[in-house]
């Protein structure tokens, strides 16, 4: 008796640890959104007085007010959207195209293009800022949305590959021979029988090409000039000006830009971690 309650007593110790390490965890990362928000809240003469408080003294929300009537600051977020929802829809469909042909069918240089896709996920984007940039400009497509989504979709595209790839490999095959031996075609069993089937799969894909395209901050504020064609991410730091620095919109900005994600997640969470481990189970 004494050796099974001195391991109920460590067991217990255990998790009363393990509890306070996740929830110092959980303080440590939440603090600074709370902040945010919180400073998102207050006057700008607020944020800048000394001592710093943390709660506001005065309530205000001046700072959405001027982001959501200021038609410059909104088209920010009109050209992000823009530009994450067309990086999900071309990501998804080349994606799910390679990644059926690369899970079903057997051809020349296969395998060699199995190294090339996870070659370019392992190579530093930062590396392919000036390439890149001199690319859109040979391209005619600086300053101008087209060449940041063209940019994004290469950091996507081969992540998409290799998530369908895993995921359309733990799908029987038996399910689109089925479909051809009513006659159907391979394009048919692809969106009618596969596609429905990895959704879970093509989620994710669509979660992690929205936040890489919607977050992205260095390619979006070196391959564009003009303010109709600036991102969120840029137009938050367009607020830090010369002499002054606004950071109650700063703030409320960064709320606002950090909902869309916060939301997907929110919302596709299940299908979010199903879809990467599954995916990655047999990639």
């Amino acid at each position: 008796m004494s050796t099974i309650a001195t391991r109920s007593r460590s067991l217990g110790i255990q998790r009363v640890g393990l509890g306070i390490g996740l929830a110092l965890g959980a303080v440590f990362a939440g603090f600074p959104v709370l902040w945010m928000l919180l400073s998102s809240i207050k006057p700008n003469t607020e944020i800048f007085q000394y001592p710093p408080t943390f709660l506001p003294e005065v309530f205000t929300l001046d700072a959405y007010v001027g982001i959501l009537t200021d038609p410059e600051k909104l088209r920010f977020f009109v050209n992000s959207y823009t530009v994450a929802l067309t990086v999900v829809a071309l990501t998804l469909f080349a994606g799910i195209m390679a990644g059926y042909a690369l899970s079903r069918f057997t051809f020349p240089l296969k395998s060699v293009l199995n190294t090339l896709v996870i070659s370019v996920q392992a190579v530093p984007p930062i590396t392919l800022l000036i390439p890149y940039f001199g690319l859109v400009v040979w391209l005619q497509l600086y300053d101008s949305l087209w060449a940041l989504i063209l940019t994004y979709m290469v950091a996507t595209i081969p992540y998409a590959i290799l998530m369908m790839t895993g995921y359309f490999n733990t799908i029987p095959k038996e399910l689109d021979e089925a479909v051809k031996v009513d006659g159907g075609t391979s394009f048919r069993a692809l969106w009618q029988v596969l596609v429905p089937a990895a959704r879970p799969g093509i989620v994710s894909v669509g979660a992690y090409s929205f936040m890489v395209a919607w977050n992205e901050f260095l390619f979006a504020l070196t391959l564009t000039q003009s303010q109709a064609n600036r991102t969120v991410p840029v137009g938050i730091q367009l607020l830090m000006g010369e002499h002054s620095f606004k950071w109650s919109e700063m703030m409320a900005m960064s709320v606002l830009g950090s909902l869309p994600v916060l939301i997907l997640f929110l919302f596709f969470q299940r299908q979010f971690v199903s879809g990467i481990t599954a995916g990655a189970v047999k990639a």
